[in-house]
């Protein structure tokens, strides 16, 4: 009689999920990762000839109720990669390089093939970025969570050169606030999206208002990661003041914190076209635009502060490397927020 599983814990699929584990994470290695997944620490060896004043930086972050659809649809191949970009993008915005990336993965039962789906899509989001997987839990806890549902949450690391580090601090008013076009609704404000989706009759399988795609294709379209195209803008060093990750309190209240106090932005509505996913809740939530970008990127997932002399470089750079950029506006003087033109 084995007494622990039938307490709930399956210590054999524990063992199964982590054989899968390691063919996942062996295609993000990195030459500086010191031993191999399964033991019970990772190590790292730092570049000191490419970092010779680092600054470790580190994120942590998960995907919240945006799982609900996942779970709902039965899809849960790209969870791992709105994960990964979650916490990377935040990392990035002060000019680190990703380094590595742990996940914590936790379930009521786990069942293997759901979990190695999540953690190929958290491999695949590595891949992206350029950091390896360098290890992670599967904590399987019998009551905590109901039958089908997990949660997941990542840990960034990455480095950057002290002298290089994007602080904000040299921002100054008339700078230019350039925006990179998100995916769609990346990884926040879920709990809103679902109830607008039930309120409206909407089923998973059914084709979203004026798209081509399902509403769970729709939905669980994987939140972008930026890492590739900034970190060869930056290798350029033309002046970025500052940088932000437009997540849960969108522009209004991602950019401001930034920003050196006594300066907001300016920022023009007509600068981008929302995509039509976001046309669609503002519809059906009867929200203005003012608070629809306090809970949703609105199509806008990165944004980049930089001299006027310098913003046409920028946007070229970015627009080459495959991004559609927006020239949003302007840093002003004055009080710290948002001012919509």
């Amino acid at each position: 009689m084995d007494a622990y599983k039938q307490a709930g814990v399956d210590i054999e699929a524990g063992n199964q999920a982590a054989l899968r584990y390691k063919a996942l994470a062996k295609r993000t290695g990195r030459p500086e990762v010191l031993g191999q997944i399964g033991g019970f620490a990772s190590g790292f060896a730092l570049d000191l000839a490419k970092y010779p004043n680092p600054v470790l930086v580190s994120g942590t972050d998960g995907v919240g109720t945006k799982l609900k659809i996942a779970f709902a649809a039965g899809r849960h191949d790209t969870i791992g990669i709105d994960c990964v970009a979650m916490c990377v993008n935040d990392i990035l915005t002060v000019g680190a390089e990703p380094l590595y990336f742990l996940d914590y993965l936790a379930t009521g039962h786990l069942e293997v093939d759901v979990a190695e789906a999540v953690v190929a899509g958290i491999a695949a989001g590595c891949l992206e970025a350029g950091a390896a997987l360098v290890g992670g839990e599967t904590a399987e806890m019998p009551g905590m969570y109901a039958a089908g549902e997990y949660d997941v949450a990542g840990f960034a690391v990455g480095v950057v050169n002290r002298d290089q580090m994007i602080t904000g601090d040299e921002t100054q008013a008339g700078d230019v606030v350039l925006g990179l076009a998100s995916s769609g609704i990346h990884s926040n404000g879920y709990s809103l999206v679902r109830k607008l989706v039930d309120d409206a009759g909407l089923r998973l399988d059914q084709t979203f208002p004026g798209e081509s795609a399902t509403v769970a294709d729709v939905l669980l379209r994987p939140t972008r990661i930026y890492v590739k195209p900034i970190q060869s803008l930056l290798a350029l060093r033309l002046p970025v003041r500052a940088m932000a990750h437009i997540t849960g309190g969108g522009i209004v209240e991602n950019v401001p914190r930034v920003l050196p106090e006594g300066l907001g932005l300016e920022l023009a509505r007509s600068a981008w076209e929302l995509p039509n996913v976001f046309q669609w809740l503002l519809r059906q939530s009867g929200m203005a635009f003012e608070e629809a970008a306090r809970v949703w990127n609105l199509g806008v997932g990165f944004v980049i502060i930089t001299t006027e002399a310098a913003a046409n470089d920028v946007a070229e750079h970015l627009a080459a490397s495959g991004e559609t950029v927006y020239r949003l506006g302007r840093v002003r003087q004055g009080t710290s927020g948002v001012r919509w033109v």
